[in-house]
């Protein structure tokens, strides 16, 4: 699929960073890189996406409802808002998932912007056919969120330098990893896409 490149930042999320409820090691770490990347796509005018969990109070993603985690990113509460150090513009699209109580919307392609529509379609009305991936966290919402997209046929960049792991288990997020290349992802650097966006 040619087409439009865009960066998408996975749930950068104050209950994904230090102190919040479900904190991946290590995010805060990545935010500068983010921004960097931020910076770059919007100088060559290109789409920045930012996905956030958004669940509500009665998800069954939460161990109290029968899922796996504790609750977190419940619609309109602190932890649910983007980490303070994300510096995302005014032109960024918030995508928002996980607002079905039946659904763990581990991926972006589950979420909606603000007015409802289906984030494959923002992608389809605005031409994208590569997407840059970056955010948390690299064994869920990063790999789910890639996978889908290399299943319907974009481009797929993984941007090792901003992403990070939750590894309940050992050795998750090289797992992670490992499959979303066997499956036609890249593993891609700063460097290397700013070479490529010139």
């Amino acid at each position: 699929m040619n087409g439009k490149k865009a960066l998408i930042i996975v749930d950068v999320q104050n209950d994904f960073c230090e102190g919040g409820a479900l904190a991946v090691p290590g995010a805060g770490e990545i935010i500068p890189v983010i921004n960097r990347y931020i910076n770059l796509f919007s100088a060559k005018e290109l789409p920045v996406f930012a996905s956030r969990d958004w669940h509500p109070r009665n998800s069954g993603h939460f161990r109290d409802s029968g899922g796996n985690w504790p609750p977190h990113c419940v619609q309109n509460t602190e932890g649910a808002r983007f980490h303070p150090r994300l510096k995302l513009s005014d032109k960024g699209i918030i995508i928002s998932k996980g607002t079905i109580p039946e659904e763990d919307g581990y991926t972006v392609f589950q979420g909606e912007d603000k007015d409802g529509r289906a984030f494959d379609d923002i992608l389809k009305d605005l031409k994208v056919g590569e997407l840059f991936i970056a955010g948390l966290a690299t064994d869920f919402c990063v790999k789910y969120s890639a996978l889908d997209s290399l299943d319907k046929g974009y481009a797929t960049n993984i941007l090792m330098d901003a992403v990070r792991g939750v590894n309940t288990n050992p050795g998750d997020s090289e797992e992670a990893l490992r499959e979303m290349e066997e499956k036609g992802a890249r593993k891609i650097k700063l460097d290397e896409v700013e070479s490529l966006l010139d």
